[in-house]
């Protein structure tokens, strides 16, 4: 990495800056006849000398003294200014001009510091995202010697609301420092503070692109902000390099103020959170046992009560457990009364539990792959139902498709139906379509759809558009009943809270908001990523969001409070999936730099990072137990890891035949199964680690087109942790999710 060593820059050239000024476009603003009074040379040199007397230029100002034979009294700023009144200042003024207009304006203004400071956040907020981290990281500082220099001017009250106004936009990464900071209330304290100390007597390394460097120095000069340039003039040192600036670490020993620790993002992740999970509802609870005792203690003795006594005892243990993790009734969220749906959910749960396949390097999970065909590429995003009985798809054409994989025909209501008919199970039957096809689409969007999810009893099926709504669609009637609007900018994901009822919807607009489906309005927003929110997902226990952005980072968000509890850094590209394991203990990201990141979500720290993959990743899923990691990718293959693996999970058969061998990726694989945009199906399930051919090499070779549509290999380093890999054919798996009962299901669509 090169890079140059840059004391921002100097005011001499900041004076002589050409662009726009307060007064308008063309300069600093006319006065009606065109006049203007000129200054003497004494007052000139009156500036010059009060300008080097504040820079602290000791020796100049001697000279400049015994040279220009200075007598009298000094002249202060504030005396000056009534040489060149705003009024009367040209677009043609000379340097000693516009040096005595502009620090006369700011100085004597104590809003100077806020509405300066207001601007440069204004301006970093619209700015390209590829420069805005960077830009952010250059306004702490900035922000910091504001703060300090309104407290040593004696504007108290004035420091105390720039601090109120803006110190949340630093709380994330020096949350310690605002918090000693927040403390100072006079000019003594400054002068006696140890950390004000060390901002004032040392420089602020910082890291920029040489273009947001420019970006920057256009920005201060066009708008003439004198006080913001000083400051970045006497207390930063920018270092300009080549490639992308990260974020700062505090082994970067020029980032920052050497030994003092820069990046206090752990201490942001200290805070408090609840990961046990939701309590059981005491009539659910009540209703299972009773009914599985029921079943249980009938006098006919079968297979269904053998498996009701079975599921007793798996019940009574699970309650158990349950109990011991559980949040408390305080700390859940609310949610409305139970249905009987939740008993029968908690019922098919439990027989899911008792059937489970349990997972590990040994023993890795079937595969089922659904490709569609004859999408034209217009497909965005899929989904399929807990049960497996649904399956779904958003299309830019603005609509959603379903598919029943179960062939069911799916049949809505007809046409002349009268709602007030309905009053029970068989008037509904009785005005359904007579007849339908195992496919259906769902039109109401007037945009493409970006995010489709649907819920835990598969009667309710969301989805979310271009045209900055979400619709919620019933299943049962295969209508639109609710359309939710509040986003200003295109919504790219939305997602079901795990119990139903409230949902989550990732926008362009830098928010992700929290819903209901009873209320047209959110809930909650939740506002603080630099960009775009491309993905959501509830926490098991639905007391946490977990959001991914295009500005590389990872937020877990209290839905109580609507307020960030975590941040997790360390991606090099957009965050395009996230994913929790079903225990709520760790989490799961990936995106555009190709690389798995797992995180502990209680500490906020990195676990381990996965690599394999030689494209985008767009879908991770846990196994149920939270050992085994799915993940899909634009690389055309689904993978497997493993997340809690021993210390001698290298010395595994598996990964050692793995290391030793070296072999390419088939053309074609067996182990998929094709369904068509109509819905027609064929092929098998990918299965047993002994009959897959297609296993990445060591080396990572995955084989590519290049634009000339030649096959070029693309070598990438595999993490030890990557226990398989299935490769699709020409498909990119858009969707991966992991069954109650550890069964793999994956979707793409067929690319030509």
């Amino acid at each position: 990495m090169s890079g140059r060593n840059t004391d921002a820059f100097d005011d001499a050239s900041v004076a002589g800056s050409n662009g726009a000024a307060n007064g308008g476009p063309g300069g600093i603003g006319n006065s009606g006849n065109g006049s203007r009074r000129q200054a003497s040379q004494k007052q000139v040199e009156k500036i010059v000398l009060q300008y080097l007397k504040t820079k602290g230029y000791r020796n100049a100002e001697k000279a400049l003294r015994e040279d220009a034979i200075m007598d009298g009294a000094e002249t202060t700023i504030g005396d000056l200014a009534s040489v060149f009144p705003a009024s009367e200042m040209g677009s043609d003024a000379n340097v000693p001009e516009w040096v005595l207009f502009y620090s006369e304006a700011e100085q004597g203004n104590p809003d100077a510091y806020s509405q300066s400071y207001r601007e440069l956040r204004r301006w970093t907020d619209s700015s390209l995202d590829v420069y805005r981290h960077e830009l952010y990281a250059v306004s702490f500082p900035i922000f910091v010697h504001a703060y300090l220099d309104l407290h040593m001017r004696g504007l108290h009250e004035k420091a105390a609301e720039f601090m109120e106004q803006y110190s949340r936009d630093h709380v994330v990464h020096h949350g310690k420092d605002i918090e000693t900071l927040t403390t100072l209330k006079t000019k003594a304290h400054v002068e006696e503070n140890a950390l004000a100390k060390l901002y004032r007597e040392n420089k602020y390394g910082i890291r920029m692109t040489r273009v947001g460097f420019e970006l920057l120095l256009s920005f201060l000069q066009d708008h003439h902000f004198t006080l913001l340039m000083r400051t970045v003039n006497q207390y930063l040192n920018i270092r300009t390099i080549d490639g992308a600036v990260q974020i700062a670490s505090e082994s970067e020993a020029d980032v920052g103020i050497t030994g003092h620790t820069q990046n206090q993002l752990d201490h942001f992740n200290s805070q408090d959170i609840a990961l046990g999970s939701a309590p059981l509802d005491p009539f659910v609870r009540d209703e299972v046992e009773r009914t599985l005792q029921s079943e249980a203690g009938r006098h006919i003795k079968d297979s269904t009560t053998e498996e009701a006594s079975a599921l007793l005892d798996t019940f009574s243990r699970a309650k158990q457990d349950s109990t011991t993790n559980a949040l408390s009734a305080r700390d859940a969220i609310p949610m409305p009364p139970p249905r009987g749906v939740e008993i029968e959910q908690q019922i098919a749960n439990l027989k899911a539990l008792r059937k489970r396949v349990a997972l590990s390097p040994a023993a890795l999970p079937s595969v089922c792959m659904y490709t569609l065909h004859n999408t034209d590429n217009t497909m965005n995003c899929a989904t399929v139902s807990e049960d497996l009985s649904l399956m779904a798809g958003g299309f830019s054409e603005s609509y959603v498709k379903i598919w029943s994989l179960k062939r069911e025909p799916l049949r809505g209501f007809q046409s002349n139906f009268v709602p007030n008919s309905v009053n029970s199970e068989e008037d509904m039957e009785a005005v359904r379509e007579k007849t339908g096809e195992d496919s259906r689409k769902l039109i109401g969007h007037s945009g493409p759809v970006f995010g489709v999810d649907i819920s835990f009893d598969s009667k309710y099926l969301l989805s979310c558009s271009e045209d900055k709504t979400a619709r919620l669609w019933s299943l049962d009637t295969m209508t639109n009943v609710v359309c939710y609007r509040g986003h200003n900018y295109p919504i790219w994901d939305v997602s079901f809270a795990p119990q139903g009822f409230y949902f989550a919807t990732a926008s362009h607009d830098r928010t992700a908001r929290l819903w209901s489906c009873d209320h047209i309005y959110a809930l909650r927003i939740f506002a603080g990523h630099l960009s775009d929110v491309n993905c959501v997902r509830f926490h098991p226990n639905a007391k946490y969001v977990v959001t991914g952005s295009c500005d590389k980072t990872v937020r877990l968000w209290d839905v109580q409070r609507g307020s960030c509890v975590r941040v997790f850094t360390g991606h090099t590209g957009s965050v395009d999936t996230v994913a929790i394991s079903p225990d709520g203990r760790i989490m799961a990201s990936a995106g555009e730099d190709q690389t798995v990141n797992v995180w502990d979500l209680g500490s906020g720290r990195r676990m381990e990072s996965l690599t394999g993959h030689t494209g985008s990743v767009y879908s991770l899923a846990f196994s149920q137990e939270g050992t085994l990691l799915l993940s899909g990718s634009a690389d055309e293959t689904v993978r497997a890891w493993d997340i809690k693996r021993t210390s001698t999970a290298s010395d595994h058969p598996i990964i050692a035949q793995r290391q030793s061998e070296q072999e390419q990726p088939k053309a074609t694989d067996p182990d998929a199964m094709d369904v068509d945009s109509d819905g027609k199906s064929a092929g098998n399930i990918a299965g047993s680690p002994g009959k897959d051919k297609a296993d990445t090499a060591t080396n990572g070779d995955s084989k590519k087109r290049d634009a000339a549509g030649i096959w070029k290999s693309k070598r990438v380093a595999e993490s030890d942790a990557l226990l398989k890999t299935w490769r699709t054919k020409s498909t990119p798996v858009y969707n991966v999710t992991m069954t109650k009962r550890n069964l793999g299901i994956a979707i793409g669509a067929f690319t030509l």
